[in-house]
């Protein structure tokens, strides 16, 4: 099926930095999330994206606007998931939510702790708002990529976050995600599932 066949998806994505939205050092997480999300998914991809400074108000407005005016399918943050006084990413996304959907911070923080065990540290959520669903990622590249894709290799394997995400995307009203199965397969069940 090629892509032009596949339904197109709107997808916004935040980079939380006071520093990088100032110009003090260049973002990743943008790049870092567009590379993964692009070789990831099959469908036609739009994006929205926004570098904004950790000030609460401004990251809930972002989402709001990526949301109601922009029309995203789904919003991904980068950034300001920590307990330092500025990390206010959480705060700012459950400000916006209709729906909380705790079991992503839980697995995020699972896939991390695999690393480093200063991920119990991070306080991401993930909530929907109207048909979109909304998700607080981790600041840097590489731990964005073990989060989104899990650790396939492992013993015993740890699932990553995205395999979740398209069926979710399904039920609150959004469109059909198709994944490349090589590098991110998808769960639905198999009533949920397109030929």
């Amino acid at each position: 099926m090629s892509a032009s066949s596949h339904e197109t998806v709107r997808i916004g994505v935040v980079s939380v930095s006071d520093r990088a939205s100032s110009g003090v050092y260049e973002d990743q997480g943008i790049p870092a999330l567009q590379d993964w999300l692009g070789r990831v998914l099959r469908n036609p991809l739009n994006w929205e994206t926004r570098l904004i400074p950790d000030e609460q108000q401004t990251i809930s407005d972002t989402l709001i606007e990526l949301v109601d005016q922009a029309g995203c399918d789904l919003v991904l943050t980068t950034g300001g998931t920590g307990p330092a006084p500025r990390d206010l990413t959480p705060e700012a996304t459950l400000a916006v939510a209709d729906r909380v959907m705790p079991g992503f911070g839980e697995q995020m923080r699972q896939i991390s702790l695999t690393f480093v065990p200063t991920a119990i540290l991070s306080r991401q959520v993930a909530v929907v708002r109207g048909n979109a669903l909304i998700i607080n990622l981790p600041g840097q590249p590489k731990a964005i990529a073990e989060t989104l894709a899990g650790l396939p290799d492992a013993a015993p394997p740890v699932h990553g976050i995205f395999a979740a995400v398209p069926y979710c995307i399904d039920l609150i009203g959004g469109p059909y995600l198709e994944t490349n199965p090589d590098l991110c397969k998808a769960f639905r069940p198999r009533s949920a599932r397109r030929s």
